[in-house]
């Protein structure tokens, strides 16, 4: 079948839309099959398709920002270091180096060859986040890359079909909870094979012979559609910067965007130097949550795909701390690279104020080390979520994470596979930033050790020094807070909980939008109703007296 994507759209859309179930349907597969709390929970993982060149041209849709922007990436170092041509049907390659994949060492990315009619077609890849690779565990701790667990360099899992068992064995070898890896990690080479059938059944569908005119259609739509919202943004070199609380003070962040024509470079130049602890950006990822950004605010409709990344460019001086070079450890990237995204928001504030937010709470994780009541080991994560920011027209949600967009793990699994307890989890009134647009609240977690062990707990917290910051005279939301049995605690580094101590975390409310005495007094009385608002804030804030 002849697919032209200026002469038949229709079938285009409908081609499109079957390759993004695909996507979907993979991915779920991986849900459903994995062991770690990361995956089945928390749905710390992605899938991508790409054609037989390695363009990516579709993603399932629930799949982790930071994954889909560094996959097509990872993608060509595998095929730098294994052509397509030695490649056979059966084969699975794997990689977890944080520079040629997702920027820490957790995240294992999968990919296998589709094959179809006996000719390479594509490419299935996924990628989710191991409950452990050894080494000190993840930790901000950690002062290089070596001491964040096992490295893969590109290799093959499989060989036509046939386990690599001394691989095998090698990571088995290496972690501290060998089944529940190794259940992540069949679930995902299980998935890629579930892929690369549903691939050749499309195919067959529709009689394609390959997928080569069916990407250009996708590629090329995608990038027009970008690159028409870009042309609506003036020309013009746009800036900002930031501080970001990191180990031993705090870092710099600084951001030039330029927007011309239908097309916009960012470069990070002034952003503080690579430190000693494991917070440090590899380029893949301060590039992934850059062309995030862009997306964000042109075409967020339009499904990922290459087409995304083509009118972007992005740079950052080498050994900066937004592109970090080896050996610096890299384990907790989230805790800057996460701010490459409101960084970027407020540069382009005043040429697209109908489409910023202001910042976000953002989403907050640890790690755990343990030992069950039962007496297996515990290695796994745990996400909670602050508030998102307000925009136009928009209150922001409460406790939703950002700019990553994984699960909140429930209570019940969390105190199931850890032997703690949640002793309550509540919405923090007047913890969202003030405005005509009110920031989403945070929460109060409060987690206690009833394994009967001591529990190392690695924490990763965010705007414990810096609140998300209003934007148009919105005002900041509260900051995040830690604290074991009530005493305060360093909000990055390990930390011992305990058996019967507890740990509490008042997670960060959403920046407001647009100034306070503007908001309808209705929507005030409501929020006051509600309790997200308390009536001393109403006044105070909003110029609004409650009666009674």
């Amino acid at each position: 079948m002849s697919i032209d994507s200026r002469v038949d759209p229709i079938l285009l859309g409908i081609l499109w839309d079957r390759l993004i179930a695909v996507a979907d349907d993979i991915l779920l597969s991986i849900v459903r099959t994995a062991f770690s709390v990361g995956v089945r929970e928390a749905w710390d993982l992605a899938c991508v398709l790409f054609d037989d060149k390695g363009r990516s041209i579709a993603q399932a849709t629930l799949s982790m920002p930071a994954f889909i922007g560094t996959a097509p990436y990872t993608m060509q170092h595998m095929l730098q270091r294994f052509p397509a041509a030695s490649l056979s049907p059966g084969d699975v390659l794997a990689t977890n180096d944080p520079w040629l994949g997702t920027g820490h060492t957790p995240d294992i990315c999968i990919a296998r060859p589709v094959f179809h009619g006996g000719r390479l077609v594509g490419f299935v890849m996924t990628i989710s986040h191991l409950p452990d690779i050894g080494g000190a565990g993840l930790s901000i701790a950690n002062r290089e890359i070596f001491e964040e667990g096992l490295i893969l360099p590109v290799c093959k899992l499989v060989r036509a079909g046939v386990a690599n068992e001394e691989l095998y064995e090698l990571l088995r070898s290496n972690v501290r909870v060998p089944d529940q890896v190794f259940g992540d990690l069949m679930a995902n080479i299980g998935g890629t094979e579930l892929g690369a059938r549903l691939i050749g059944e499309f195919m067959a569908e529709f009689a394609l012979r390959d997928l080569t005119a069916l990407a250009d259609g996708i590629i090329n739509q995608s990038a027009d559609a970008m690159r028409a919202r870009l042309r609506d943004i003036p020309d013009g070199i746009y800036r900002n910067a930031l501080d970001v609380e990191a180990v031993d003070g705090s870092v710099r962040l600084e951001a030039s965007v330029t927007v011309k024509g239908d097309a916009v470079a960012i470069d990070f130049t002034g952003s503080g130097p690579a430190v000693r602890n494991a917070i440090n950006v590899p380029l893949c990822y301060t590039r992934s949550f850059a062309t995030y950004a862009i997306k964000c605010l042109t075409t967020p409709e339009v499904p990922n795909n290459l087409g995304t990344l083509l009118p972007v460019t992005v740079s950052a001086p080498a050994a900066c701390i937004l592109n970090a070079q080896r050996p610096a450890p890299t384990g907790g990237r989230h805790v800057i690279g996460w701010f490459i995204v409101p960084l970027i928001m407020g540069a382009l504030a005043e040429a697209m104020p109908d489409r910023v937010q202001a910042d976000c709470g953002m989403a907050s994780l640890f790690i755990v080390h343990g030992t069950h009541p039962d007496g297996r080991p515990v290695s796994t994560q745990y996400f909670l979520a602050g508030g998102l920011g307000a925009m136009r027209a928009h209150d922001g949600h409460h406790t939703t994470p950002s700019p990553t967009n994984n699960a909140v793990v429930s209570s019940e699994v969390w105190e199931n596979e850890t032997g703690m307890t949640v002793l309550r989890r509540r919405l923090l009134p007047d913890s969202g930033g003030a405005g005509q647009w009110r920031g989403g609240l945070g929460q109060e977690a409060a987690l206690r050790n009833d394994s009967g062990h001591p529990v190392t707990v690695a924490l990763f917290g965010m705007r414990t020094e810096f609140a998300a910051r209003g934007l148009f005279g919105g005002r900041d939301g509260t900051k995040r807070s830690f604290a074991i049995d009530g005493r305060p605690i360093a909000s990055k580094g390990r930390h011992i909980l305990n058996p019967g101590e507890t740990l509490t975390v008042l997670e960060a409310g959403g920046g407001g939008y647009g100034a306070a005495r503007s908001r309808d007094p209705a929507a005030v009385r409501d929020d006051v109703a509600a309790g997200f608002v308390s009536p001393a804030a109403a006044l105070a804030d909003y110029g609004v007296a409650i009666e009674g």
